[in-house]
């Protein structure tokens, strides 16, 4: 049986190192042979027995499993369960430990498995040099940048050349009328030069939301057919147009308002929309985090401003902006009961700040008053609606606040609003784009949702990366409930 065992030392800590690694699905940002990956039935990327599909840039489709993961010890474990070529039994190890001599990280990835006697020395060269020491010189690239930044920005305190746009064309997903997921082509489109107060971006990673998903359907008149929908990304300035000033070619950018126009590879928008990237936000966290961190940060603190000893319920409590919700209230000191449709998804949300956890169904009203000693709600967050929206009235705490910022299970019902006198309730039915919806709003509101990344208060779960051309998978997974955290885009 054939071991195949490779090291190398990386020159960051372990845990910067560990971060990357312990996402069973964080390959296809830093592996060359990877070129779209997802995990299997709503799993957490993180969760042992995940098991992630992954095509390679050559074609070839593969599926392994999550076996062992041990944040103590920097180390998991994962198997093959199918592959293009006889790597059979093939079970592998990775292991990080710290160097002794300085703030480094000693990287050992090992394997076993059997094969055919005459291709062992062909598969054993690809596994140790196709995948093990392809994956060392790419994650040390990706830890400096390169994963992310294939245009370095523009040295600080320097004005570049103003790059001089012309019309060209983009590959993008285009909406042809309103309808369900197969009325997205994939197509190509006129990208025009950036005009005044405009600029020309290429997209590195994007955003998929539920608003999407109204935006094709017709519910949300913001996209027109034929157009391109989507409302976040983040990318690279590639043209300038004239007085565009707080922006430069080169510079790494995001963004999470309409115009719609997102699912492309390049775009020309007005300039006063984009958001600069910090330097320790990596692109794709960037499209997975700006619309829906934006939209945790004025629901927590403005729509409804949590406070401490609060008992806060997320309805979806696993989903994109679930997530954030959660943590964010939980690191804000409220008691957080968080909703979900699968018991995958009870893990995913006990993971993430919730401190109870119950199925979506008729008992929730039941189940919280239990948990509160009958106390109830003192915010719900809603972004389910229909018969949900109505059980919120029976958990609500006196003087509560239902915040209804969604419909996802379908258009909602006119509400009885005489029935929350009963708990001297109140219902917010906040907008988007009333709270960041203009260049002083966006800019406020993303140095708040910067803030809380970096001391940990939120951490943007991405449960699954798709190749652009894909977008009506993501659509699928996004309407059937099947999605776990939030889903990018890669051009």
């Amino acid at each position: 049986m054939p071991r195949v065992t490779r090291s190398t030392i990386i020159d960051a800590p372990v845990a910067e190192v560990w971060r990357v690694l312990r996402d069973f699905n964080a390959h296809r940002d830093w592996h060359p042979a990877v070129a779209d990956s997802l995990i299997e039935e709503g799993l957490a990327p993180d969760e042992v027995g995940a098991v992630r599909r992954f095509r390679l840039t050559d074609g070839g489709v593969l599926r392994e499993q999550l076996l062992t993961l041990s944040d103590r010890e920097h180390s998991l474990s994962y198997c093959i369960l199918d592959a293009p070529v006889p790597l059979i039994g093939y079970v592998a190890q990775i292991r990080l430990q710290p160097v002794t001599d300085g703030d480094r990280t000693f990287w050992s990835w090992s394997s076993q498995f059997d094969c055919p006697p005459e291709r062992e020395a062909e598969l054993v060269r690809l596994v140790g040099e196709g995948i093990y020491e392809a994956g060392f010189g790419a994650l040390k690239a990706h830890l400096q940048g390169g994963a992310y930044r294939s245009s370095s920005p523009a040295p600080r305190g320097r004005v570049p050349e103003r790059s001089e746009g012309r019309v060209g064309e983009s590959d993008a997903i285009v909406v042809r009328a309103y309808g369900g997921p197969e009325v997205m082509q994939w197509t190509r489109v006129p990208v025009p030069p950036p005009g005044s107060g405009e600029v020309t971006i290429r997209h590195t990673a994007i955003g998929v939301n539920y608003i999407d998903v109204y935006c094709r359907t017709g519910y949300f008149r913001l996209l027109q057919p034929p157009g391109v929908p989507g409302m976040e990304g983040a990318g690279v300035v590639e043209a300038v147009g004239p007085g565009v000033t707080h922006v430069a070619p080169g510079e790494r950018v995001g963004y999470a308002c309409a115009p719609v126009g997102a699912y492309a590879e390049r775009r020309t928008m007005p300039a006063e929309l984009l958001v600069p990237l910090p330097d320790d936000l990596d692109d794709g966290t960037a499209a997975a985090v700006l619309l829906k961190g934006m939209t945790a940060e004025f629901l927590l603190h403005r729509v409804h401003a949590v406070q401490e000893g609060d008992v806060v319920l997320v309805h979806a409590a696993a989903g994109g902006v679930g997530v954030l919700l959660c943590q964010w209230a939980s690191a804000l000191g409220a008691t957080v009961i968080g909703v979900v449709g699968s018991e995958a998804k009870v893990r995913v949300a006990r993971a993430h700040g919730c401190a109870h956890v119950v199925p979506a169904g008729p008992d929730v009203p039941a189940r919280v008053l239990d948990l509160t000693g009958g106390h109830g709600a003192d915010v719900v967050y809603d972004a389910v609606g229909r018969d949900s929206l109505a059980r919120d009235m029976a958990l609500l705490a006196p003087c509560g606040h239902i915040v209804s910022f969604g419909q996802a299970a379908g258009h909602l019902e006119p509400l009885d609003v005489a029935a929350l006198a009963e708990r001297s309730g109140r219902v917010s039915r906040p907008n988007f784009g009333h709270y960041v919806g203009t260049p002083a709003q966006a800019r406020l509101s993303a140095q708040r949702l910067f803030g809380a990344l970096r001391r940990g208060l939120v951490t943007p779960l991405i449960g699954a990366r798709l190749p652009l051309r894909d977008a009506a998978l993501a659509h699928r997974r996004l309407e059937d409930r099947a999605s776990v955290g939030a889903t990018i885009l890669l051009p």
